[in-house]
C-alpha cells in the first residue's frame, strides 16, 4: 500500500456531472474501485459537507497504520484510546478518557437538536498476525483475561479501521458544523471483543454524565469488496453467549487411571456430546452455532489433574433460542460430569452475553437512502443475518436496564474491505464462493484495503450521523 504522503499527493476532489469523486493512488493491491470498477464517490447533497475529505484522509490512513502496529488487548488500550483522544480534541470536540476502563467520550454540542451516538471499538486479539503486511503487527503482551503469559496481538477484526472512519467522521462533522444541528457524541469502546465494554462504559453512567442518544450509529468491516456498504433489512447479528464450564475430577497417577477421574477425558466428552445434542435438539432453521474454542487441563501426561476448563460460544438469532441453546449445554456438562463420576457437579459461568443486533427499520432506510446518495446505489448492498455477535445493541434500547433510556434507534451497517486483487484472486465464480475462501474476522490473515475502505467508511459514518441531525442530508 502506498504511503500517507503518496495518498496525500494523489487523492483529489472534483466534481464532475455533479458527483465528487475520489480517486485514489494504485497499490499493491490494484486501482480503482471494488474488483476494479471505479473511484469512490460522494454525490451531490453532500459535496458541500464531504468537501474536506482529501485533505483529512492521508490523516486517517496513518491513524489506521499506527493503530495496525501497535494493537492492545480488552481492557488494556490505554495507548489506543490517548490517540483517539487527541484526536477528538484537535477536532474540537469535548473529550473524556477513562470511561467503563479506557473508554473515550467527545462530544461536539452544535445547538438544539438530536443527540447522536457514534461508536467505533478500541480493542485488538490474541491473534498472530500472518499477512505480510510492511505494517503488520508484531506485538506481545500479557493477556489481562488469562494467566497472563505474554500472546501475540492483532488488529484481526477491523477495529483499527473503524477507528480511523470514525476519527475521520467526527472531524467531517465539525468542520461542516453550519450543515447540521444537534449533538454528535463519539464513544470510543473498549474491550468489546469480551462483550464487556458496552456494559462497563455504560455502569459507569456514560448516558448520565454526557447526554443520553437518540440514534446509536456503528460500522463493521466485513470481507465484502472495499468501497461497498451492506445493510440488513432484518437481524444482521447473532444474540451470543460466552459460557465458562470447569470440570471437577480427582487427581492421580496416570499409570492407574482406575484410582482416579480424569476431568481432561470428561471434558472430551462434553465438547463431542454438544456437537450431538445440538444437531439433535435444533434444525437448520434455528441457526444455532455452538463452538467450543478453549479447551485446557492438566500441566503433563503422567499427572491427572483435578480440573479441566472450558469455553463455549454459543449464537442463535433471538434471545429465546439462544436460552434454549445455552440450556442444552448446561444440561450436556452436568450429564456428561455424572457418567464420568466426577466428584463435584460442573461450575458454568456466563463470561459474557449479548442481545441480536436489530436496527429500526425507519432508521436504517434513512441510512441506506443516505449511503445510496453519497456512494451510489450500486455500492450499497443487502447484509443477510450473521452468526457473530456484538455488545453495541446495548447502546440501545436492549441496555436499557442498564442505562435506564428507551426510544433509542439504532443502526449498523458491514463495511467492505476487500481490495480488488484479492477479491480477483479468491477461489469462486460467484461472491458466496469467494466470500467462503477470504481470511474472514478473526483469522491471521485477515487484512483490508486501507485506500478504499478508509473513504468509504468515513462518507458511510458521516452521511449517516447527518440523516439523523437536524437539518442534515435526510435529516
Amino acid at each position: 500500500m502506498p504511503c500517507a504522503s503518496t495518498l496525500s499527493s494523489r487523492c483529489h476532489w472534483q466534481n464532475p456531472r455533479h458527483r465528487a469523486v475520489i480517486p485514489l493512488s494504485p497499490g499493491p493491491d490494484g486501482p480503482g474501485g471494488p474488483g476494479g470498477s471505479g473511484p469512490v464517490t460522494a454525490a451531490t447533497g453532500h459535496d458541500e459537507v464531504l468537501r474536506a475529505l482529501p485533505r483529512l484522509l492521508p490523516g486517517a490512513v496513518e491513524f489506521y497504520l499506527d493503530v495496525h502496529r501497535t494493537p492492545e488487548l480488552s481492557g488494556a488500550e490505554e495507548r489506543t484510546a490517548g490517540l483517539l483522544a487527541a484526536r477528538l480534541t484537535a477536532a474540537g470536540y469535548e473529550v473524556t478518557t477513562g470511561v467503563g476502563g479506557h473508554g473515550v467520550v467527545g462530544l461536539l454540542r452544535n445547538g438544539p437538536g438530536p443527540v447522536v451516538l457514534l461508536r467505533a471499538e478500541l480493542d485488538a486479539l490474541p491473534v498472530l498476525e500472518r499477512t505480510g503486511l510492511p505494517y503488520a503487527s508484531t506485538v506481545t503482551a500479557a493477556d489481562p483475561g488469562g494467566d497472563g503469559a505474554l500472546v501475540p496481538v492483532m488488529h484481526a477484526c477491523g477495529h483499527d479501521m473503524h477507528l480511523a472512519c470514525l476519527s475521520g467522521a467526527s472531524a467531517l462533522l465539525a468542520l461542516a458544523a453550519d450543515r447540521w444541528r444537534g449533538t454528535v457524541m463519539v464513544v470510543g469502546q473498549p474491550a468489546e471483543e469480551t462483550l464487556s465494554g458496552a456494559e462497563a462504559m455504560l455502569r459507569d453512567g456514560l448516558y448520565q454524565r454526557f447526554a443520553a442518544p437518540d440514534s446509536v450509529l456503528a460500522q463493521h468491516t466485513a470481507p465484502l469488496p472495499a468501497g461497498l456498504v451492506a445493510h440488513s433489512e432484518g437481524p444482521l447479528l447473532a444474540a451470543g453467549a460466552l459460557l465458562g464450564i470447569v470440570v471437577h475430577g480427582r487427581g492421580g497417577h496416570a499409570g492407574a487411571p482406575h484410582l482416579a477421574v480424569n476431568p481432561v477425558e470428561a471434558a472430551a466428552a462434553i465438547v463431542l456430546r454438544i456437537r450431538e445434542a445440538v444437531a439433535g435438539r435444533f434444525g437448520p432453521d434455528d441457526h444455532v452455532v455452538v463452538t467450543v474454542g478453549s479447551l485446557h487441563g492438566g500441566t503433563r501426561g503422567t499427572v491427572i489433574p483435578e480440573q479441566a476448563s472450558l469455553e463455549v460460544s454459543v449464537r442463535a438469532p433471538g434471545q429465546d433460542v439462544l436460552d434454549r441453546a445455552t440450556g442444552l449445554v448446561r444440561e450436556v456438562a452436568s450429564a456428561v460430569s455424572t457418567a464420568h463420576g466426577c466428584p463435584h457437579a460442573p461450575r458454568i459461568d456466563t463470561l459474557s452475553a449479548s442481545p441480536a443486533t436489530v436496527g429500526d427499520p425507519r432508521v436504517v432506510a434513512g441510512v441506506r437512502r443516505a449511503h445510496a446518495a453519497a456512494l451510489g446505489p450500486e455500492r450499497v448492498t443487502g447484509w443477510p443475518p450473521s452468526s457473530a455477535t456484538e455488545d453495541f445493541p446495548l447502546f440501545g434500547d436492549a441496555g436499557a436496564a442498564l442505562h435506564g433510556v428507551t426510544g433509542i434507534s439504532s443502526c449498523y451497517w458491514m463495511l467492505g474491505s476487500v481490495g480488488p486483487r484479492q477479491w480477483s484472486a479468491a477461489p469462486g465464480r460467484s461472491a458466496a464462493e469467494k466470500l467462503a475462501s477470504l481470511p474472514a474476522n478473526h483469522s491471521p490473515y485477515f487484512r483490508l484495503d486501507p485506500r478504499l475502505t478508509t473513504p468509504t467508511g468515513i462518507i458511510a459514518l458521516t452521511t449517516a450521523a447527518l440523516s439523523r441531525l437536524a437539518g442534515g442530508v435526510d435529516g
